[in-house]
């Protein structure tokens, strides 16, 4: 099974294009929907993160904005943090692979935020990064509810910078030209997996 990776900086459209994978019927694993998961009230992250850093659980879950407080512009914190909620999220990513095995996809979906970052391209056969003109994301993110300048700039400072990505990537989704234009090419890097996988099986 062909192991895909989709990443995109913050506000470039990766959340949509993912969706349309999986409107396509491709198995999808989100990384951040299963950290909200590990982050919700009684989550087997909830504790070791209160932990580390005090005072950014609310109601039995974390809060991300308190945890953003520590971690943004902070790497030390941030290695401090991925440490804890890599390797749950990593138990919850096997379970997926396995489940997708044996139905027998020919290729899977992993939506993961922060790939590069994290070094999780080694564990993916295909990148596929989403990207927008520079413009469309600072409009996209700074209409996001408690978006602030300095907040934008310190999260754009612990990604990966975009043209660096879309270098490295074997698929660009360019998401700045309307959802339309983004799902033809979803489209076409579907029907170039399943070439692909089909060749891998010796053409079966």
């Amino acid at each position: 099974m062909i192991r895909v990776g989709v990443t995109g900086s913050i506000g470039m459209g990766k959340s949509t294009t993912t969706a349309m994978f999986r409107q396509a019927g491709c198995p999808v694993y989100d990384a951040d929907a299963e950290v909200h998961r590990l982050y919700s009230p009684g989550g087997p992250a909830v504790a070791p993160v209160e932990a580390a850093f005090p005072g950014v659980t609310v109601d039995g879950a974390i809060d991300r904005a308190r945890l953003s407080q520590y971690v943004l512009g902070d790497p030390q914190a941030l290695k401090r943090l991925n440490a804890i909620v890599w390797p749950l999220v990593g138990a919850a990513r096997a379970d997926f692979i396995r489940q997708a095995e044996s139905a027998g996809a020919p290729f899977a979906i992993f939506d993961i935020p922060l790939l590069y970052e994290t070094g999780g391209e080694k564990s993916v056969d295909v990148v596929v990064v989403v990207s927008a003109p520079a413009d469309v994301q600072r409009e996209r993110v700074l209409a996001r509810p408690g978006m602030t300048e300095q907040k934008f700039a310190a999260i754009l400072a612990a990604q990966t910078p975009d043209d660096e990505k879309r270098a490295r990537a074997d698929f660009v989704v360019d998401a700045g030209a309307g959802l339309d234009s983004a799902r033809t090419q979803v489209t076409g890097i579907i029907a170039a997996l399943r070439a692909r996988a089909k060749q891998a099986n010796g053409g079966a």
